[in-house]
């Protein structure tokens, strides 16, 4: 039976039907004789390598939460724990698959990448992926799991210099030399955060994208005003209609003195 070109409610009505659900699990129980690739696999049956994800995500989750773990406390098929995991929320559950830097099942690799001089904490892809991941979602992160949370390990970071890589250094790293630092004469720019309540919420998939096309979402609690420039622009994760924001370019360079014996000054300083 397929349920592919049939509409959502049509299709979450044979997911929801026993007999669809034991003829799909026995069909993906048949192993594809051609080599798809590691990550194709752990992305099909890597049942160790994927997890359940919650109403408050742990992106951080050791052997026992993986599909895999379930099932052999519960004595079950790993595809059925996965396929009612996915059928949570309406058949909008999630399965969380780590594909880079978990091989030791947790974060602490990561954790010396944030800690070398070399690294700066900014998003790079932005509006790339969207339909496999939601990197909006990693500064409230990093300052749930790796600022607060943390038990992996060697531990959480110091709630100081969280703040001070997503804030100065960012901002320094692009010549945006006016924030990212409270001071005066720079601008206004802050998040209010109430650090004992901060959450992140499950993401979901929103069809908002020109031609209907689909992205991952996720919301958070616990900010309680974002301002722009002095003006509250957020107040309890709800906008308030005010946009004093721009379009910003970042700063530019130019050589100053002879090629060979030139400084580079960034535009914002001049």
């Amino acid at each position: 039976m397929r349920i592919s070109d049939k509409s959502w409610p049509e299709q979450l009505a044979a997911l929801r039907d026993p007999a669809f659900k034991a003829q799909l699990l026995a069909e993906s129980n048949a192993r594809p004789s051609v080599d798809m690739g590691e990550r194709t696999d752990i992305m099909l049956t890597g049942w160790d390598r994927q997890y359940p994800v919650e109403s408050n995500p742990n992106y951080e989750p050791g052997p026992d939460a993986s599909v895999q773990g379930i099932a052999s406390a519960i004595h079950k098929d790993p595809a059925e724990v996965a396929y009612d995991a996915m059928m949570e929320h309406d058949g909008g559950g999630l399965l969380y698959t780590p594909l880079l830097n978990y091989a030791g099942g947790n974060l602490e690799d990561v954790r010396q990448m944030l800690e070398h001089p070399a690294t700066v904490v900014s998003l790079s892809d932005g509006g790339a992926h969207v339909q496999a991941l939601c990197d909006g979602a990693s500064p409230t992160f990093m300052l749930t799991h790796w600022a607060r949370d943390r038990k992996a390990g060697s531990g959480p970071v110091p709630l100081v210099q969280a703040i001070k890589w997503q804030t100065s250094d960012t901002a320094s790293l692009y010549g945006l030399l006016d924030r990212g630092r409270l001071e005066p004469n720079l601008l206004a720019d802050i998040n209010i955060i109430d650090l004992s309540r901060l959450k992140l919420g499950m993401p979901y998939l929103a069809s908002d994208l020109p031609a209907g096309c689909s992205r991952f979402l996720q919301k958070a609690d616990g900010y309680a005003a974002t301002i722009k420039s002095g003006v509250v622009t957020f107040r309890d994760g709800e906008p308030t209609g005010a946009r004093p924001g721009r379009v910003i370019r970042g700063a530019r360079t130019r050589y100053i003195g002879s090629r060979a014996r030139g400084s580079l000054i960034p535009a914002a300083e001049r």
